[in-house]
């Protein structure tokens, strides 16, 4: 018999609410083979809690609601499958790690797939278990909270091995946060109207893979992090930043495309300094930029606080506001083995045809300089005068400062040939 332990609050109204259903030794479970249980159409209040080794699949209209207070749903054993249940209306206190479903650290080689999650809490919480399948999850949020009281669409905490996996998050914190687990996948899933959309902290040789963002505060927040995988995956209309790296080393990142990041935000959104970046990379070295396409942001990339010693090149830096800043005390050599990135504010030329630009490319210019130190100058950044400044002083170099250079800037840009990492 399925064992499935109901935990009753200490409320009237959801006292009320479990007069009308069976008791558990008479839940209308059905066996459809051995330990494989079907829970017909129905709504089932409470707290639920499995402990042994099965596959629980909900026939449409199977309703798990919590009543507001504690997890809907927890997994104590491995070898537990939950599919097709519509769980909502959990608890909502983040420091007891209310979840719609709460995956115990026992509890290895869970599969959650293909299940409707809704409520102010954590969507799904795993905590220090391995070997997770999430796939196929639709987990909203409660708009009714402010974005900071609400729970993330999926947590990992000292998880390795896991898969989260096409799933669709919306209106939670952060769509999937990442605390301290290693090896683990991230891939095709689509996250909007968040804070970030995916949180790493800590934790190292993960690959996030064709993933898509769309407005959230921060798409890709990557942080304490190394050996990261970062490819194909997809940034638009996010505020603040596209991609975050923060202290990020050894990592790559490929085949990404971020559009239209967008500056601040509005009430608890704004963060102080936020300049609409497409990607700021603060405090990383050794890793691999190359292939990304970053469009129509008001920064396409900022580096600083000693982020030196990184390779990139191949991207593509298209119709920017601003194409690079760039702070720190020696220069960057932004092209690899002959080959640097397409930029559309490029004034240069090619004479042989070879797809590479003759004159070095250096978006960090004394131009660009005395924009940092007029603002008021902006108002005549695309005007012939500041573009013929421009072309001047890369044909007859006086002061060369600090910067990023580009030998080989790219005429044309296409995306790269897919490779086996790529989905």
């Amino acid at each position: 018999m399925l064992r499935i332990l109901i935990f009753l609050p200490l409320c009237a109204c959801l006292g009320q609410a479990l007069a009308d259903t069976r008791p558990i030794d008479e839940l209308p479970l059905k066996s459809v083979a051995d330990q494989h249980w079907e829970l017909p159409a129905g709504e089932y209040h409470g707290n639920f809690r499995i402990d042994r080794p099965l596959t629980l699949r909900c026939a449409e209209g199977a309703i798990l609601d919590a009543g507001g207070t504690g997890s809907a749903l927890t997994l104590a054993a491995s070898d537990v499958t939950v599919s097709g249940c519509t769980l909502r209306n959990w608890g909502r206190d983040l420091g007891a790690m209310d979840s719609g479903i709460f995956v115990e650290r026992q509890a290895a080689n869970a599969h959650i797939e293909h299940n409707r999650l809704s409520g102010p809490g954590f969507g799904i919480w795993v905590d220090a278990s391995r070997g997770t399948l999430i796939r196929d999850n639709d987990i909203e949020g409660d708009t009714r909270l402010r974005s900071q009281d609400r729970g993330n669409g999926v947590h990992l905490y000292a998880v390795s091995g896991a898969q989260v996996i096409d799933n669709r998050i919306w209106d939670v914190r952060d769509g999937i946060y990442i605390d301290t687990s290693n090896d683990n996948l991230l891939q095709g899933n689509r996250l909007r109207d968040l804070r970030y959309g995916i949180h790493y902290m800590f934790s190292h040789n993960n690959r996030i893979i064709g993933n898509a963002t769309l407005r959230t505060r921060t798409g890709y927040a990557l942080m304490q992090s190394r050996q990261l995988t970062v490819i194909g995956n997809h940034s638009e209309q996010d505020g603040n930043y596209g991609i975050l790296m923060n202290y990020i080393t050894y990592s790559t990142l490929r085949d990404n495309q971020v559009i239209d990041v967008r500056p601040g935000g509005d009430g608890d959104a704004m963060i102080s300094g936020a300049e609409g970046k497409a990607l700021f990379i603060y405090n990383s070295l050794f890793n691999q930029i190359e292939g990304n396409r970053f469009e129509g942001s008001a920064l396409g990339i900022h580096l600083t606080a000693g982020s030196e010693d990184n390779r990139i090149a191949g991207n593509a830096f298209v119709n920017n506001r601003q194409q690079v800043k760039y702070v720190a005390t020696r220069r960057q050599e932004w092209s690899h083995e002959g080959r640097g990135n397409y930029w559309s504010d490029y004034l240069g030329w090619d004479r042989n045809g070879d797809g590479l630009g003759d004159v070095a490319y250096e978006p960090n210019d004394n131009v660009d300089r005395l924009l940092w130190t007029y603002p008021q100058v902006r108002l005549l950044m695309h005007s012939p005068g500041i573009e013929l400044l421009r072309w001047v002083q890369r044909a007859f170099p006086v002061i060369r400062s600090p910067g990023v250079e580009d030998s080989h800037p790219l005429m044309r840009w296409s995306p790269p040939a897919a490779t086996e990492d790529t989905p």
